[in-house]
């Protein structure tokens, strides 16, 4: 049997459903699924994703069947709508829209009103009796056409139609006439010769197969490519391409087109959420270039269109079991759905509607856990604009996207990318913007538009990206050129800072204080559901006892990471810290120790104390000792002044003799030298004070009466005799210690496994510790004998263009290399010794793949910054449903995962 490459849907029947979107795409899955369970639907058919791969596979070459299956299909749109394509008295027209398996909202191209010629308009003409409408549509034809698939910038078809109107003297596209409209139609057609030296094609079959082609080839267009890097799509899938029968919300005073949610996409709300423009086409209304109108106003013009839309989407919520994004038409009174598809959604909306619809009866608790992406989470950790600000906002436009950003103002994609790429935050200003700008709204901490509203491109992708937006500042007079914006009187210029606050529309002058969120309700349901169903622990990475308090608060139990070196740089002890580096004798070295050792205790005691009944993993220092001396550089350059200036003999002599200690110490591969347990092993009476204040820190707590759980980690052992000597110092140090106090205290002693040498003999180090945390930050380094900085600065983004890497291996784990060592790790651990406690510390813990990899490895543990706590808890849960090691636990279905 030939494969098919072409599905029709019409007529309250369709040969595909929602199961065949990889082979429909998402689009085209939909529109047969609504066609099946009843819902207007215009007919038509859509092409695979398999004709895009053959199309890319054989150097954009389709498969020869396919013409003939376009022509059947054609045929029975032709039948269902009672027109035919190209005909001159009843002329069908249709559109030509992408549609890959998973949303990407404008990134690929749509043509509307395909099939228009000087002869099938006038068909048009007679069919409607609208002269206007119809070459509205011819108008409209041209400038997409021309702009998509004869590659005429989009801003030249713009500059006609904009001097038209004022020629006219007339503001808005619908106040042109038929006569003017018809004088356009004439601009654009010898626009098009002149920039492509070609004629504008007539022939309607022609004009398909061209639409097809360019739809097709926008897969691979840059915005495309772009966001498929930013949500980890792969380029394999292909698009598929839908051909529909037009429909037309611009004929009139009763005609519309709208974009509509079922539940609101910025909240969660169980309340319909949407806008449309009268007499309008769909791209009216994303595009931005109206602010259009909220869907209650629909409700009070054409209140019977209102009640069975509003029907409609009810069923779909009930059908879909998830909130539900809309496009829709009205067409002389008659309602026509265009697409449907899971609504983008902010994660307190994702929450919330997670949360809502256990409690309605559509899903389980399972469910509703895997409906919630974790790395959007992080969107609810961030700041927003203090409720409290006496500072009166510039400007009020669309709260399209919460949550508020401070950044210094752009105009251009480009430029919000080269100002990032320095450190700069930005906010990029706009007066709408398309999907050519994904690049800068990426690098961009927020995004103002004076056009648009809720479900405008800037709208969508702000929530999609998880970042604040106001749209529809109509107020705000942006000039692009000039690079500011003008409004109520105040003048904002390129490199101004402002402040915009997504969840009510302002916009702000300067700098405003931000707040911290706060979590509870349903974030706080849902995390409780996550934390029922895990089977893998999360702590967090804590060096102060106020790191260990915000770890608490956002669910972690214990700590995976406490950096002692990070207690050095305090201003009461770094010079303490150099004197025992510099110290030529251990006597002079124990002195510096002697007076660092409170300090540490102090230390240790806030952070155990903090975290109660929770384990505490103490690393003892790791970096190289010269990092906390002063640059070597520095103090060449200020020698070399000294002598020159006729410096302090006294002085001089002293600076000479520390760049003499310095110089000693340096290192040329410092990563791969003196650092880690080799320092303790060198300098003992080092890991002695530390070992020493930990325990006297634990003791102390145990007499007040606190349940402490320290733990103590050996940094950088590659050998197990390192262990056993670093072990024998903190035994007998914990003895010591212990024993004085008179109190009894249970501890660990493990190492941070961080070297392919120390993965590989994990048996042996096993039988010498208690535990095991991987430090993948390290064990990626020397894996791949990357350094980090030079990678991430130089080359690495070029491997990940290029696709040597498929990921940059230091957010998530290379499982192939990397995680091969970890695993071996594991099993060799455990196996030497079954009690032994596993878990990662490195920035791993928080990246949600890696987090499923942990799980599926056999860890116990997972350890994050205390901001990523929440996410490592959601991933653990999500990885516990797909693949459950509790006995008796069955996979939960994921087709209805993260949106």
């Amino acid at each position: 049997m030939a494969k098919k490459y072409v599905y029709f849907f019409g007529a309250g029947k369709a040969e595909g459903s929602q199961e065949m979107k990889n082979l429909l795409g998402g689009k085209g899955a939909n529109l047969a699924e609504m066609t099946n369970i009843g819902i207007p639907v215009p007919p038509g058919f859509t092409i695979t994703t398999e004709v895009c791969k053959v199309y890319y596979e054989g150097d954009r070459n389709y498969p020869p069947e396919l013409d003939i299956e376009i022509d059947e299909n054609l045929k029975k749109l032709e039948d269902a709508m009672g027109l035919k394509f190209g005909d001159r008295k009843k002329p069908l027209l249709v559109s030509v829209r992408s549609g890959a398996r998973v949303s990407m909202p404008g990134m690929m191209d749509t043509v509307l009103n395909l099939g228009l010629n000087d002869e099938t308009v006038q068909g048009l003409i007679e069919m409607t009796g609208n002269e206007r409408f119809a070459y509205d549509a011819y108008r409209r034809f041209i400038q997409m056409f021309g702009d998509v698939v004869m590659e005429v910038p989009h801003e030249e078809f713009e500059a006609i139609l904009d001097a038209k109107k004022e020629e006219m003297g007339v503001t808005l596209d619908t106040e042109l006439d038929a006569k003017a409209l018809k004088d356009v139609v004439e601009k654009y057609k010898a626009l098009v010769e002149k920039k492509t030296g070609s004629t504008f094609p007539d022939d309607p079959r022609q004009q398909l197969n061209m639409a097809r082609d360019a739809v097709f080839g926008s897969w691979m267009n840059p915005r495309a490519i772009t966001y498929r890097k930013l949500h980890n799509i792969p380029a394999e899938w292909g698009t598929a391409v839908n051909v529909q029968a037009m429909v037309y919300g611009n004929m009139g005073d009763d005609s519309n087109s709208g974009v509509a949610f079922t539940r609101d996409p910025s909240t969660g709300e169980r309340k319909y959420f949407g806008e449309y423009l009268p007499n309008a086409q769909g791209e009216d209304v994303v595009a931005g270039i109206r602010t259009p109108l909220p869907l209650d106003h629909l409700k009070e013009e054409m209140p019977e269109i209102y009640k069975e839309l509003t029907d409609i989407f009810e069923k779909l919520d009930l059908h879909y079991r998830d909130m539900q994004d809309v496009e829709f038409t009205v067409q002389r009174n008659k309602l026509y759905m265009l697409q449907t598809r899971a609504g983008k959604r902010t994660a307190a909306a994702a929450v919330k509607i997670a949360v809502d619809m256990v409690n309605e009866g559509l899903i389980t608790k399972d469910e509703a856990i895997l409906r919630v992406d974790p790395e959007q989470l992080d969107t609810l950790l961030h700041k927003t604009v203090d409720s409290n600000t006496k500072e009166e906002s510039i400007a009020q436009g669309v709260a399209a996207s919460p949550g508020a950003a401070v950044g210094k103002v752009v105009f251009t994609a480009d430029d919000a990318v080269e100002m990032a790429q320095t450190g700069e935050d930005v906010i990029l200003v706009r007066r709408e913007t398309s999907p050519d700008d994904i690049h800068g709204m990426a690098a961009s901490k927020g995004f103002l538009t004076s056009r648009g509203g809720k479900t405008s491109h800037a709208a969508v992708v702000a929530r999609g990206m998880g970042k604040p937006a106001v749209t529809g500042c109509e107020t705000a007079i942006v000039d692009e050129a000039r690079e500011e914006f003008h409004v109520n009187g105040v003048v904002v210029k390129k490199g101004d800072i402002i402040t915009i606050d997504g969840s009510h529309g302002k916009v702000f002058l300067g700098e405003i204080e931000l707040q911290e969120p706060s979590m509870g309700g349903d974030f706080a349901t849902i995390m409780s559901w996550a934390d029922e169903i895990r089977t893998l622990g999360v702590r967090a990475n804590a060096d102060t006892p106020h790191d260990a308090e915000t770890a608490l608060e956002f669910g972690a139990k214990g700590i995976g990471l406490c950096r002692t070196e990070h207690m050095f740089f305090g201003e009461d002890r770094i010079r303490v810290v150099q004197d025992m580096i510099l110290a030529e004798t251990v006597e002079a070295r124990r002195a510096a120790l002697d007076k660092l050792l409170p300090f540490q205790k102090d230390d240790f005691k806030g952070i155990l104390k903090a975290m109660e009944g929770y384990p505490v993993i103490i690393r003892l220092l790791d970096p190289p000792l010269h990092e906390f001396l002063p640059s070597y550089e520095e103090l060449l350059v200020e020698i070399a002044t000294m002598k020159a200036t006729g410096g302090k003999a006294q002085e001089l002599k002293d600076k000479q003799a520390l760049l003499t200690r310095i110089d000693r110490l340096r290192e040329l591969n410092p990563m791969l030298g003196h650092r880690g347990c080799r320092i303790g092993i060198t300098y003992p009476e080092i890991t002695e004070m530390q070992a020493r204040a930990i325990f006297e820190a634990a003791c102390e707590l145990t007499e007040e009466g606190h349940k402490v759980m320290p733990e103590v980690m050996i940094p950088l052992a590659g050998h197990v005799n390192e262990i056993e000597i670093a072990r024998e110092i903190i035994d007998r140090v914990a003895k010591e210690v212990i024993d004085k106090h008179g109190v009894k205290l249970n501890y660990m002693i493990g190492t941070m496994i961080e070297l392919p040498r120390a993965a590989l003999t994990a048996d042996e180090i096993a039988l010498k510790t208690d535990f095991f945390s991987f430090g993948t930050n390290d064990l990626t380094q020397t894996t791949f004998g990357f350094s980090r900085d030079d990678a991430e600065g130089k080359f690495l983004p070029h491997y990940l263009n290029e696709k040597i890497l498929p990921s940059n291996p230091f957010e998530t784990i290379d499982i192939k290399g990397v995680g091969e060592l970890v695993r071996i790790g594991v099993e060799k651990g455990k196996s030497a010794n079954a009690n032994l406690e596993i878990g990662i510390c490195g920035e791993h813990g928080g990246d949600p793949a890696s987090v499923v990899f942990c799980h599926n490895v056999g860890m116990d543990y997972v350890s994050c910054s205390p901001y990523r706590v929440p996410i490592a808890r959601l991933s653990a849960a999500q990885a516990e449903l797909k693949n459950p090691r509790r006995s008796g636990a069955k996979k939960v279905k994921t087709q209805y995962s993260t949106v």
